[in-house]
């Protein structure tokens, strides 16, 4: 199988859909591989390591439209990159398509087939191909914030880990998954007050066995949720409900009862953010103020960190992309069940239940999709 690897087009995203490694891998399987010229220069990964591992450089991102069957990138295609896909052509990337209308009827126009890291599952009713960048964009949440804080960016001047003689600031999580695991894993080490809310009861005792005394857990309700964010120096939105458009669970009456100068990280702002003042924002703007509260609501996260993303997110996705490029790509979804949960759009075809809930549009089932 042909499998194309385009540059990154996203305000500063410098992540790329494969490393060196995995690319010798598809083509030790006898696959070829090519990639856009400089994909991976941001991060330091030059044209000749791709080179030498076996891929061709092309000059642009039409050749990998053009010849590619399978198309990997890392965030969601960009307008430019929708039109240049064709029919029995596959994409594999993130595409956060639940809030995202515009993406979601060009990638039904264009025929393609679109499989999203976020909603392929495993057995373990994970999500395996969100989880290492869910793990990234937790700990960054913290450090944002920590960012957020300071008096040059609107924030209310407070050191999260305090110093001897000052109170520590008081951190709120609200969801115990893997974003908020991990961001209560930076702030606690960073010596914050931490309280993370959740509405599982087996969820918050393994958050409790981990952390022990350092966090406070508490079943989240709008009354926890409201006593425990105007209480707070920094809110971090960790909730994920998959494939599906985050409730608001943050309202903005809330938003401008809390302290002035405390800052909200909104980590779900790909699905369309939790709370009720997100919008997104890039890296090159990152931060806001709304209700006099400064808000982080960047998209593309663990772009800001994109060369250990691109070797933790390859590390993920490989054993997929082989799965891919190994079989006929309509076989490897009917004989995958978890990677078939991964399938979004099926030629004109929209085949993710909560994105089609999300937009009031018609949802056929994978296995139907795929009988066609």
């Amino acid at each position: 199988m042909l499998v194309g690897v385009p540059k990154e087009i996203k305000n500063h995203e410098c992540r790329v859909g494969m490393t060196p490694p995995g690319v010798r891998e598809l083509i030790q399987l006898g696959h070829e591989v090519i990639i856009e010229r400089s994909a991976g220069s941001g991060i330091g990964i030059e044209d000749s390591q791709y080179e030498s591992a076996g891929a061709k450089i092309v000059t642009d991102a039409d050749e990998i439209f053009k010849s590619a069957e399978l198309v990997v990138k890392v965030k969601e295609p960009q307008p430019e990159e929708i039109v240049m896909l064709r029919k029995n052509q596959t994409l594999f990337t993130y595409l956060h398509l639940a809030p995202d209308e515009e993406q979601t009827e060009g990638l039904l126009q264009s025929g393609a087939t679109a499989i999203a890291y976020e909603t392929v599952t495993d057995d373990k009713g994970g999500l395996p191909l969100l989880a290492p960048m869910s793990e990234v964009a937790g700990r960054m949440s913290v450090q944002a914030g920590a960012i957020g804080l300071e008096i040059k960016n609107g924030g209310r001047g407070v050191l999260l880990g305090g110093v001897p003689g000052v109170a520590s600031g008081k951190v709120v999580v609200i969801g115990g998954g893997v974003v908020g695991t991990n961001a209560a894993f930076i702030a606690t080490g960073m010596g914050a007050s931490v309280t993370i809310l959740d509405k599982s009861q087996s969820r918050m005792a393994e958050l409790d066995f981990q952390f022990q005394s350092l966090i406070t857990t508490l079943y989240s309700t709008s009354q926890t949720i409201e006593e425990t964010v105007l209480d707070a120096d920094l809110v971090i939105g960790a909730v994920l409900v998959p494939g599906a458009e985050a409730p608001k669970l943050v309202t903005r009456n809330l938003v401008k009862k809390m302290k002035r100068g405390s800052v909200i990280v909104d980590v779900a702002i790909d699905q369309g953010g939790c709370i009720a003042t997100s919008r997104p924002t890039t890296h090159e703007n990152a931060y806001y103020s709304d209700e006099g509260v400064v808000h982080y609501c960047v998209t593309n996260m663990p772009g800001g960190v994109a060369r250990t993303s691109t070797f933790a997110l390859n590390n993920a996705t490989l054993p997929y992309i082989i799965t891919l490029a190994q079989n006929n790509i309509v076989d490897a979804l009917r004989d995958n069940k978890h990677l078939a949960n991964g399938l979004n759009i099926h030629q004109g075809l929209l085949t993710q239940r909560a994105v089609a809930h999300a937009q009031n549009r018609t949802y056929t089932s994978p296995q139907n999709a795929l009988a066609n």
